[in-house]
């Protein structure tokens, strides 16, 4: 049986071990990650198998669904034993597909509040500020975070889609555990972000970890590479994170048992250091589409 185990583990403020490879539960919702998801028992039956493939982190967000994916998780796992249940907040809904940042500080103080409620939480492992509100002065948004800390409604702060100022800037309020951006063999945006977390043991979290593009197409490098493992190209793409930095975290998501025990046996592939760096050179030539 796969195990995350096999991916190594990490300490998330420090004090808190998971393996690296976890979860991300966004896609536990309907269509546009909004509203009930289509097979509710099916969702229900990979959240209750992640403990038995050796998962214990779980990413969501008050505003999958909205709502949605948080009770499921605790539906499905509370109370929870050895897992972190990691949440984000700063993003309003208003319909299918619809993203709208709101960093208000006592709008990120009331969601972290009803976040703890909805996963049957005192405190809240890792609180993550989805987004930083351009319309609100980033030092406000930072405080809110702290102000959350300090009342022990979470424990740890992460950050999502943000640069190298930012954590910066928010290190001279809080202290920041993980980072969360957009990060794949593909899309090296974030690159300078990735270096900065590895240097100073703060979490990476690629969201997005599975766009391979045109990399995973018959006859290409990744295709080939994964064929020499016996394995799929998706479970190429996240060894080669696994392998990027040793504070990744990657999170590939899914709502079908089948699909995350693939994605989990992505830990038991070991790339060379050869293979890493042909598929990191590729993967910045390529164009992602």
């Amino acid at each position: 049986m796969p195990s995350a185990a096999k991916s190594g583990s990490f300490k998330i403020g420090g004090d808190i071990a998971v393996h690296r490879l976890g979860f991300g539960a966004m896609r536990l919702t309907g269509p546009g990650i909004w509203g009930d998801p289509a097979d509710r028992a099916e969702c229900l039956r990979t959240l209750r198998r992640l403990p038995e493939l050796g998962v214990n982190l779980i990413d969501t967000a008050d505003s999958y669904g909205p709502n949605v994916s948080e009770e499921l998780i605790r539906e499905a796992l509370h109370p929870y034993r050895d897992m972190l249940i990691a949440t984000k907040g700063g993003l309003t809904r208003t319909g299918p597909n619809r993203w709208v940042p709101l960093g208000r500080p006592e709008y990120l103080i009331q969601q972290a509040c009803t976040s703890r409620r909805r996963l049957g939480v005192e405190r809240i492992d890792l609180w993550q500020l989805h987004r930083i509100d351009s319309k609100v002065p980033r030092q406000e948004q930072f405080d809110a975070l702290k102000e959350l800390r300090d009342r022990g409604v979470i424990r740890h702060v992460g950050l999502s889609e943000v640069s190298v100022a930012d954590i910066a800037a928010a290190l001279k309020v809080v202290p920041v555990a993980t980072v969360q951006n957009r990060f794949n063999l593909v899309d090296r945006s974030s690159e300078e972000v990735v270096d900065y977390c590895t240097e100073h043991g703060i979490g990476f979290i690629p969201w997005y970890p599975l766009a391979d593009g045109a990399l995973a197409r018959p006859g290409s490098l990744l295709s080939n590479i994964a064929e020499s493992h016996g394995a799929a190209p998706s479970q190429i793409a996240l060894a080669w994170l696994l392998k990027r930095s040793p504070v990744m975290l990657p999170i590939p998501g899914t709502s079908k048992v089948a699909h995350l025990e693939e994605n989990v046996a992505a830990a038991e592939v070991v790339l060379s250091d050869e293979e890493f760096a042909a598929l990191d050179r590729a993967g910045r030539e390529k164009p992602q589409h």
